[in-house]
């Protein structure tokens, strides 16, 4: 249970209000780029909320909105005509913030017990519990609505970032081999989404995944080398 008082209140609003600044940073037309760092001041809120109990599987839950309202502001900022982003600046910070989750899921849980409530190590990292694999959570099961919301908003989080990327690349010069490293850098991501939704068939699903986005880049890239069709 979240231990919330007016003071674990307040430290909160006021987080996501700092959240809300970066978000937002654009806005006051500074002509800085600290609108990237909301990817990484979104895990200030969510991991205060974790330390107060919230459960672990609604703390990265809003922790996937926080990313995925990052995502769809700065799509955004890639469509506008004058002054750009770049998709590569977005997904760097985007991985930036993963990266550092990803260490604090390793450090916080083991110096707060209670943080270890509702997950599962997976190895030194404590992920959300989806499958109820914990010992001692016999009595326990995510709610189905909040566990199939998580799957949902963890899609979307890597579909905003797929979709601009081949958005991209479209008509764009890419020769076959650097199609492979291209989906080798989204193994990992589909290899979570196939373990969120699926996991008994995660290998083949995962396959599956790739070999769809291998075939999407053949029909959206060109070799650089085609033949001009010859005017009759």
């Amino acid at each position: 249970m979240a231990l919330f008082d007016i003071n674990s209140i307040i430290i909160v609003a006021t987080l996501f209000v700092v959240f809300g600044i970066f978000l937002i940073f654009d806005l006051f037309e500074r002509n800085e780029r600290y609108g990237y760092l909301a990817y990484i001041v979104a895990l200030l809120p969510t991991d205060v909320l974790w330390f107060l109990q919230f459960d672990a599987l609604g703390v990265y839950m809003v922790l996937f909105i926080l990313w995925n309202l990052c995502l769809l502001r700065d799509l955004f900022g890639v469509a506008r005509k004058t002054n750009p982003k770049e998709i590569n600046d977005i997904v760097l910070y985007l991985v930036l913030g993963i990266i550092i989750q990803i260490i604090l899921s390793a450090i916080l849980p083991v110096s707060i017990p209670s943080m270890q409530t509702n997950t599962y190590p997976y190895w030194f990292f404590y992920f959300p519990d989806i499958y109820r694999m914990s010992l001692g959570t016999a009595a326990w099961f995510p709610n189905p609505i909040i566990l199939l919301t998580f799957r949902i908003l963890a899609t979307i989080l890597i579909a905003l970032v797929i979709v601009p990327l081949l958005i991209d690349l479209r008509d764009e010069e890419v020769p076959l081999p650097v199609f492979i490293i291209i989906i080798g850098l989204f193994i990992i991501p589909f290899l979570y989404l196939s373990y969120i939704w699926l996991p008994e068939a995660m290998g083949v699903l995962t396959f599956l995944m790739s070999v769809i986005l291998f075939i999407i880049l053949l029909i959206i890239t060109r070799s650089g080398k085609e033949v001009p069709k010859k005017k009759k």
